[in-house]
């Protein structure tokens, strides 16, 4: 019924979602040199593994579910993602804090030239590497990426635990790097939180949980290389 208020606002939204939609790409663009930069740190404490392009996809989620404060009548409570059950005290209170500011952008420190505030020489390395990693497609095509291979039935492994079937277990990330053409599936925060509920791996916060096929791994063990 057109005379449902809910359902006219409905349809008033989806004409207006598109453009909506663009606002909100043009102000994330403003902060993603925050995120990005950020990201590849990550990736240099933590190891190869991490995948700077899903974290920052991880908090560009994490900042919309947190923009809906913005428009909550006082009652009703946002749910946090998972990985944000975790968050210290202090962490939420910062939040709070420049959410009440207005602007989560740290301000310029004095005596430093424009531009170079939040960069040195290792992060502006960083960087460009980080936009040449974003400019280039991600490689998903080959034989081992063929759609028709995920069925009801295919059943997968952890990276984690891959890595340690084929004796990679003590460096994170390596079966990634030396088989680049496998299949891979990066666990959102939703799935990890699945998974560590359904005691297929421990909490792991912020880090990469990757999801491989079974018979790629079973392949692998059997060839000249590991067997």
């Amino acid at each position: 019924s057109f005379t449902d208020p809910a359902v006219s606002m409905e349809l008033l939204r989806a004409v207006l979602q598109p453009s909506i939609n663009e606002e909100i790409r043009a102000v994330f663009s403003k902060y993603m040199k925050f995120f990005q930069k950020a990201a590849i740190n990550v990736r240099d404490n933590v190891g190869d593994e991490v995948d700077p392009e899903q974290l920052v996809q991880e908090t560009c989620r994490s900042c919309l579910e947190q923009a809906k404060l913005l428009f909550c009548d006082g009652k009703k409570v946002v749910p946090r993602l998972p990985h944000e059950q975790a968050v210290p005290k202090r962490a939420r209170q910062m939040d709070e804090e420049l959410n009440r500011r207005g602007s989560p952008v740290p301000k310029k420190r004095k005596g430093r030239p424009p531009g170079q505030s939040l960069s040195n020489d290792r992060g502006a390395s960083g960087m460009a590497a980080w936009k040449l990693k974003v400019s280039e497609p991600v490689k998903r095509d080959g034989p081992k990426w063929d759609p028709s291979r995920l069925t009801e039935t295919t059943t997968f492994v952890l990276g984690s635990r891959a890595n340690k079937a084929l004796g990679m277990g003590g460096t994170r990330g390596r079966l990634y790097i030396k088989h680049p053409h496998l299949f891979k599936y990066a666990a959102d925060p939703q799935d990890k939180h699945w998974l560590a509920e359904q005691q297929h791996m421990r909490a792991t916060g912020g880090k990469m949980a990757y999801l491989l096929i079974e018979e790629d791994i079973r392949d692998l063990a059997a060839s000249d290389d590991y067997r």
